[in-house]
């Protein structure tokens, strides 16, 4: 079943930990800290551009991932990092 991105979530873009620089975040960032190219509605300011990293297109909306809300979505992803150690493997590139 194909999703798409839940407006106002943006919990794959706050849960897992990104190894990877970001423009405005030159050192990835830590689980739990929202994205900087986050906008005020919660959209990626990246999303198409060549500087968005190459995990974040990656990670595509599942229902396993997403739940049916923000709070499971955080939920789920939060475990999942805790799960893949704090070296950040689930989104790892």
């Amino acid at each position: 079943m194909s999703l798409t991105c839940r407006p106002g979530c943006a919990a794959c873009c706050t849960a897992p930990s990104i190894s990877s620089p970001i423009p405005g975040m030159p050192n990835g960032k830590p689980a739990g800290v929202p994205c900087i190219q986050l906008d005020e509605d919660l959209r990626c300011k990246l999303f198409g551009d060549p500087r968005r990293p190459a995990v974040c297109g990656g990670l595509q909306p599942e229902v396993e991932m997403c739940g049916s809300n923000r709070e499971q979505a955080m939920h789920y992803l939060g475990w999942l990092e805790r799960e893949t150690g704090s070296a950040g493997i689930l989104v790892r590139i």
